[in-house]
């Protein structure tokens, strides 16, 4: 878009030379992927299309009654209507550190916990931290689409390392010691993957973890799925399985997938005293505390048992195998099962070239944009986590709702 120039007497205070309205460090981010996806479909559906939704990472399940019942008390608390210490409440930040310890084995001093304005603020808060301009920063692709914009907000240089079907969309030791250069400060790491579902197998977390302390790079590495696994598939922390990494390890993690809060707002990050203080620091000034409420709610979360996700774990992974299977089914579509989180992540490049509702394709980006016009189905197509060719589909939504978005899909790319 181009820049829009004012100049002369009318022209804004502190307009410059140019008259650039917005600064070119936010200009140059791109709006978030999957929320426009969502926005589309609900602005659809507000109009009265029938539109089904693969596109939220978010499950379709209410948070917890026992969770919610913590938070209406917490409102009529006088006590939360009042700023409370930046770093988060002290008896959830002490829930978290056992929480962790209990769930992942890592052993972190209360002090050692940020609380955030969910997940993504902690992963913002962790690349602010760390990057200084021009500071390299590992980033295995497919990623998550907020990655290398905030590593970018930061100053650092995001270097995308492509992963593909061969590896189950994961990166080895070679291809990240292809990458390092003088400048690599960081690595970032997810398993389970968003958005691909891949989890990394103990063996390799600990070949990775051991070349990233061996050459003294540091480690952001986002948990939020840890919880989601299946088939005997297991989540590792790295510092646990690596410790010699836990001195430049950050750990990003939140409440939103394991106790479906993704509206509440509360995550955390977990890391070096230094770290933590400068983190929250820089937190002082952005946001202050996160909303008390959401923190009574969050530590009645992990204060309490799995309960909960254990029957959404099993929701999800019938609904893995349903979408996986389906998905297999359409000439020209091509889907691994995933081991982790909610995601399937199937190659769409063999419908390119065909006539499709009187159109051709030649990206996942345009498939994407036909099966919302045509089919009423959204979905984020691969070019938004750095790997064209690709969609991403979240099966968490009702059993019915997947069943006949996979079917519209079927009927669309079949051609009918």
């Amino acid at each position: 878009m181009a820049q829009q120039t004012e100049t002369g007497p009318g022209a804004p205070r502190g307009a410059g030379v140019t008259g650039n309205r917005i600064s070119a460090r936010i200009a140059a981010v791109s709006p978030s992927a999957t929320l426009a996806v969502d926005a589309k479909a609900k602005a659809l559906k507000a109009q009265g299309e029938n539109v089904i939704g693969f596109g939220a990472g978010e499950p379709d399940f209410p948070t917890p009654d026992a969770i919610v019942a913590a938070a209406e008390v917490a409102c009529r608390d006088p006590r939360n209507h009042r700023y409370t210490p930046t770093a988060g409440l002290p008896e959830l930040r002490e829930a978290v550190a056992a929480k962790t310890l209990r769930d992942s084995g890592l052993e972190v001093d209360p002090g050692q916990v940020l609380i955030t304005n969910g997940g993504k603020h902690a992963v913002a808060n962790s690349f602010a931290v760390l990057c200084d301009p021009g500071d390299e920063v590992l980033v295995p692709a497919p990623y998550w689409t907020t990655y290398p914009e905030v590593i970018a907000l930061a100053g650092g240089v995001p270097v995308v390392v492509q992963t593909g079907v061969s590896s189950g969309f994961r990166v080895t030791v070679d291809q990240l010691e292809a990458a390092r250069t003088p400048a690599t400060k960081v690595l970032l790491f997810v398993s389970p993957s968003n958005p691909t579902g891949a989890v990394y197998p103990r063996e390799e977390i600990e070949a990775i973890g051991k070349w990233a302390a061996d050459h003294g790079i540091w480690v952001v590495t986002d948990e939020i799925y840890e919880h989601l696994v299946y088939d005997g598939a297991e989540h590792h922390s790295m510092p646990v399985v690596v410790p010699e990494v836990a001195e430049r390890c950050i750990v990003v993690n939140g409440v939103a997938k394991t106790y479906a809060m993704t509206g509440w707002r509360v995550g955390w990050m977990l890391g070096p005293p230094d770290v933590i203080a400068a983190a929250t620091n820089l937190q002082s000034h952005e946001t202050s505390n996160v909303a008390n409420v959401s923190q009574r709610a969050a530590l009645a979360a992990v204060s309490g048992d799995l309960t909960a996700v254990a029957m959404m774990r099993e929701a999800f992974d019938r609904r893995r195998r349903t979408i996986h299977r389906m998905l297999n089914e359409i000439d020209g579509v091509e889907c691994l099962l995933p081991e982790g989180a909610f995601y399937v992540y199937p190659s769409v490049s063999g419908l390119y070239g065909r006539e499709l509702a009187g159109r051709t394709c030649s990206s996942s980006a345009e498939l994407a944009e036909l099966a919302i016009e045509v089919a009423k189905v959204a979905v984020v197509p691969g070019e938004a986590f750095g790997t064209p060719g690709y969609f991403r589909m979240s099966y968490a939504l009702g059993d019915d709702d997947l069943v006949e978005g996979v079917t519209r899909l079927a009927t669309l790319f079949g051609g009918a």
